[in-house]
């Protein structure tokens, strides 16, 4: 029987840059910054809550008073207040062993406590007060001492030991920051990477393209190959080379290696011109992908697979199939998917998506053509700008340090655009449920119902994501009946799906879910050491009609090669 997952392993020592790489990797781009919040939502909940504490005094003095007493402890040194060991702003020993920078650390605390607890307790309706305490972590994150050159041990003790080098460094950072990234701290050492270079660079060929897609086959590299290929449809939100990093965690290499014909669709990023572009336009144009990768590899179906949004894609083309009764998919796989949108559990997140903020942000893209990935970057940024913001400010401009050289950070800043009518789809979701509710959503007049959807089912979700929460996904894989097998590994959005084998830390709890309570069924299921990409491998195998000889050459007479991989469509910027 597994345990409940928790936070997931103890970690070793690592370098500033490694950990600003994990971090970043636990939140990347997903559906919630699709909503957003405007500024005005946001000075309109501090005014409320302005208003709200004039009405009852008698809170603010009980917070003043707490505060004043936890401040007198302090100041005699006999306050026990510590900073959380995983919170990484305060990992330097000096915060500690120096009384001065001991006692900044717990005023901030203190102060940040009080203020924080002032917003919670203060009575506002639910969007009002999810609002003033986003508002309120914004504020209390931004005034941390270890943002401050002065006051932060690390960074002062960086100034002296470089001679002010480090100084006149990260204020250059800052000024092309200023004019080059929107006015953020850079994630990522761009100059680094190159797609097709060192990123992307598993030999294949764009088979088929249209309007919306290009279809990459990569090149077999065994003498035999599983009849039946795999199609793997990337999220609209960003760029598809995520399955094809580095060598040591590229997904289709993996596959590769095991036999598996990978074809991937690699998205147009769209503009403008593109505004009427909905999830109607990209189901047709995955179909003629769909029927391009059959008619290459002579199979009847295909194993299909897709990720976050471009699980909802796979999903909304599955029932289409489904209600036009045709079998072009044998085995249905989705990883970090959400379908059921009253399934995520409470939190301020959800309780910012009203009806106004998303007829708002509707509105926003409408009259752009396009939801710009930059925008949504920042969004997201704001929403968790600890990881986000505050540990690349302090890390390139208080420590004068190049931002970090990771190929995940790389992609994840390396956005794309929604067209204004598939965001508005998606939004539509939120309030229809439609994979809930049979017949909400039609494409090309057919109505979409995923009880008639009956194929084999796999499906992967992270214990520590918290874009696609593991409960919420697990809800997914119920959708698809009690026979569904239902994978949950020991890492976050993206690290789910990164997942190669290797790692000694790794480990999944694997079972079918049968079980209405996530929780329930994790006490029933076997967890299992190591990836699970080899128990993935394995059931792709088992769904793939049989090996036969690996194909010559790329492509068919009817669909021959058009380009090599990764092709054209990921450069458009």
């Amino acid at each position: 029987m597994a345990k409940s997952p928790k936070d997931g392993e103890s970690k070793g020592e690592e370098t500033l840059a490694e950990t600003i790489a994990k971090s970043a990797m636990e939140n990347t781009l997903a559906l919630n910054p699709l909503v957003g919040v405007r500024t005005q939502d946001l000075v309109e909940a501090a005014g409320s809550m302005m208003k709200a504490m004039a009405a009852n005094p008698g809170l603010l003095v009980q917070q003043w008073v707490g505060f004043a007493g936890e401040m007198g402890k302090i100041l005699t040194g006999q306050s026990e207040l510590a900073a959380d060991p995983k919170d990484r702003r305060f990992a330097d020993p000096a915060w500690k062993s120096s009384p001065i920078n001991k006692a900044l650390m717990q005023s901030y605390m203190a102060w940040g406590q009080a203020v924080t607890d002032l917003a919670a307790k203060t009575e506002l309706p639910d969007t009002q007060a999810a609002r003033a305490r986003l508002a309120t972590s914004i504020v209390v994150d931004a005034l941390s001492p270890s943002n401050n050159l002065l006051t932060n041990p690390s960074a002062l003790k960086t100034l002296v030991d470089s001679g002010g080098k480090s100084a006149v460094q990260g204020l250059k950072n800052f000024l092309e920051d200023m004019t080059k990234n929107g006015g953020l701290p850079s994630s990522v050492d761009a100059s680094k990477f190159k797609v097709g270079e060192n990123l992307a660079t598993t030999p294949g060929k764009v088979v088929f393209r249209n309007d919306v897609l290009e279809l990459v086959q990569y090149t077999a590299t065994t003498e035999k190959v599983w009849k039946r290929p795999l199609l793997i449809v990337p999220p609209q939100i960003n760029k598809y080379y995520s399955v094809d990093m580095s060598p040591d965690k590229s997904m289709i290499k993996f596959l590769l290696a095991n036999g598996i014909q990978p074809f991937c669709i690699s998205w147009r990023n769209p503009t403008a011109e593109q505004r009427d572009w909905g999830l109607d336009t990209y189901i047709l144009a995955l179909d003629e992908a769909c029927d391009a990768a059959r008619e290459i590899t002579g199979a009847d179906s295909v194993n299909i697979m897709g990720s976050c949004s471009g699980g909802i894609t796979v999903s909304t083309y599955a029932g289409w199939l489904a209600g036009k009764k045709e079998k072009k998919i044998n085995a249905l796989l989705l990883a970090v998917c959400v379908l059921d949108t009253m399934s995520t559990p409470d939190s301020d997140m959800a309780s910012l998506i009203t009806p106004e903020s998303v007829m708002a942000a509707k509105q926003m893209s409408k009259l752009r053509g396009v939801l710009d990935g930059q925008d949504m970057a920042k969004m997201f940024a704001w929403m968790r700008p600890n990881d986000l913001i505050w540990n690349y400010w302090v890390n390139n401009y208080l420590l004068g340090n190049q931002p970090p050289a990771f190929d995940v950070l790389y992609w994840n800043a390396d956005t794309t655009r929604l067209p204004a009518r598939l965001h508005g789809d998606f939004l539509d979701l939120i309030f229809t449920n439609p994979f809930m509710n049979p017949g909400k959503m039609s494409i090309g007049g057919v109505p979409i119902d995923l009880t008639k959807v009956k194929h084999d089912t796999y499906v992967i979700g992270g214990t520590t994501d918290h874009i696609t929460p593991w409960k919420a996904v697990y809800q997914t894989a119920r959708i698809f009946g009690d026979k569904t097998t239902f994978i949950l590994s020991n890492s976050g959005h993206l690290q789910s799906l990164l997942n190669p084998p290797g790692n000694p830390k790794s480990w999944y709890v694997k079972g079918t879910a049968k079980q209405d309570d996530p929780e329930k069924w994790t006490e029933g299921a076997e967890k299992k050491e190591g990836s699970w990409w080899l128990d993935w491998a394995d059931y792709l195998k088992a769904r793939s009609d049989g090996e036969i000889a690996a194909p010559a050459a790329d492509g068919s007479k009817k669909h021959p090669p058009i380009g090599n991989a990764p092709g054209t469509y990921v450069f458009e910027p």
